[in-house]
């Protein structure tokens, strides 16, 4: 199974839409399994970096397999390994809200990537359109259960 990019586009589409919905000017990317991107889109007034960062936690939600955001504590606890890390793909490895990882029937499609809002919007966009087009949000902690969405649980 492989992500379409009728599918990136579908993924693309909501979330802008959410991003309109809350006043925000975002940058959002999709990226394939592999980290290869798919698809970025920019929308009017989003500020000049963001779509490089929507693309980087794409990039590192599909590579690592697991949301952005449940690398927090990796990165703090081992800062130079994380460091060295980020430098070796085609991409940062970002441990940052918003990107999180496309997955159906348990199997990586890829990542998804918003950047513009606060972290915490960014990461809800996500994960609202996610789950509304019927992917999954559960994914293993590092070395745990699985935990629906995020290292907390999901809200959305």
């Amino acid at each position: 199974m492989r992500l379409t990019l009728d599918e990136a586009e579908d993924i693309v589409a909501a979330a802008q839409k959410a991003g309109r919905a809350l006043g925000k000017a975002l940058s959002i990317a999709v990226v394939d399994a592999g980290g290869f991107t798919l698809l970025v889109k920019r929308s009017d007034g989003a500020r000049p970096l963001t779509p490089s960062i929507a693309t980087a936690k794409a990039y590192t939600a599909a590579v690592m397999e697991r949301p952005t955001h449940m690398l927090h504590a990796w990165a703090d606890s081992n800062p130079g390994f994380f460091a060295q890390l980020s430098r070796m793909g085609t991409h940062p490895i970002l441990a940052a809200e918003g990107g999180v990882t496309v997955q159906r029937d348990g199997e990586i499609l890829g990542g998804l990537g918003v950047a513009g809002g606060t972290g915490d919007e960014d990461r809800r966009i996500c994960e609202d359109v996610l789950a509304g087009l019927g992917y999954q949000l559960e994914f293993r902690a590092w070395g745990g259960a699985p935990r629906e969405g995020t290292a907390e649980g999901h809200h959305g």
